[in-house]
């Protein structure tokens, strides 16, 4: 028989996000999942016939078999995934690289941008590069996703990778570096283009009804410190999260930051000038879920914690211990379980449902 999941009430998911609540039971949520992994629990799990999104109407029908996997997966929220390349995702250009996809359920290659070089560098390729105009991104997903999503769920609102993400690869990790010294002007130029295009963009679809919140993804650390010097991301970075966090609050949303890596350093100034409402991201080996919640979590909501190296290469009982020991240190208010980063192709997706079923049937 299989498990029996629990049906999603978004109203006890955000009271339980934002401290108001311990809630009735525990609740899920996940910054992304990979399409293979979807596609697999929609004709493996579910014995359904999945459909590739190549055009308007095949795009409308994934979106359907997306919120119904969701939804039977007792989520209450749903953050649709940037594999799909939906028409109100915004696009930048920029170097790629890619290679061989060795994951479980591989896509044959992978694909990321290029650390040593980008697109732009100097003020002229800053000029006579094509910048994406926020007034041309299509609402319709968004809008078709509000129509179908069923009145108990809500959607997470994120319509690009971050504004720091954006900007590195434009410039290539490595050249940032020296620019923030050398061409700081330049630098200020690309950054205040990136935010006002990712914010003015995300003022077109905040006032969507069954939004809910942004939940934006912006890496910022590795695994000792942050990527760049924390002034530099306070004054030219997180500037820009604190005008998205106000334009949430603004409209009764919740605003909730992803960032990996060790931002230790940036916590303070997150929750107090930021006002981020939820953390996610984490990693045992940086910061274990329950070490931050002892630090922060009378402050800000916590999602996610489950380490995806161990989500991902657990035994079955060495991995239901290991949730239950993170449910037990971190459920009741504040705490919304999931992965520590995301539900990657490379997770055996026997282990994401685990994952959910020791969740769901944790009495808090």
């Amino acid at each position: 028989m299989k498990f029996k999941f629990p049906q999603p009430n978004v109203k006890e998911f955000i009271s339980v996000l934002l401290r108001k609540d311990k809630g009735e039971r525990i609740h899920s949520a996940e910054l992304h999942i990979d399409k293979e992994i979807l596609r697999f629990l929609w004709e493996d799990y579910f014995g359904e016939k999945w459909i590739e999104p190549n055009d308007y109407e095949t795009q409308k029908k994934t979106i359907e078999n997306i919120v119904k996997i969701y939804y039977k997966l007792g989520f209450d929220t749903i953050r649709l995934s940037s594999d799909f390349r939906f028409s109100s995702n915004l696009k930048f250009d920029l170097v790629k690289k890619e290679t061989s996809d060795t994951a479980f359920l591989s896509r044959g290659k992978r694909i990321w941008a290029d650390e040593h070089e980008g697109l732009i560098k100097n003020l002229n390729d800053f000029e006579n590069y094509i910048w994406p105009d926020p007034d041309k991104v299509d609402r319709w997903v968004f809008e078709y996703l509000n129509e179908i999503l069923p009145e108990n769920m809500g959607i997470f609102l994120s319509i690009s990778q971050g504004i720091f993400e954006t900007v590195m690869f434009l410039f290539g990790f490595e050249n940032l570096c020296y620019f923030i010294y050398d061409n700081e002007e330049l630098v200020r130029k690309t950054t205040e283009k990136v935010g006002e295009i990712i914010y003015n963009t995300t003022k077109k679809f905040i006032k969507i009804e069954k939004i809910i919140g942004i939940f934006q993804g912006d890496d910022m650390g590795f695994k000792t410190q942050t990527l760049l010097p924390p002034e530099f991301l306070k004054n030219y970075i997180l500037s820009w999260h604190k005008k998205l966090a106000e334009l949430a609050h603004k409209n009764g949303k919740v605003y909730i930051l992803h960032s990996c890596g060790n931002i230790e350093s940036l916590m303070d100034f997150l929750i107090e000038e930021v006002k981020i409402d939820a953390k996610h991201s984490f990693e045992d080996e940086i910061l274990p879920v329950w070490k931050f919640k002892e630090k922060y979590g009378n402050k800000i909501g916590i999602i996610g914690g489950v380490d995806v190296g161990k989500l991902s290469t657990l035994k079955e009982n060495e991995l239901r211990k290991y949730i239950r020991e993170i449910l037990e240190k971190c459920s009741g208010s504040g705490y919304i379980l999931g992965s520590g980063n995301s539900i990657a192709n490379y997770v055996p997706p026997k282990n994401f449902l685990i994952m959910l079923q020791e969740g769901y049937s944790f009495k808090i």
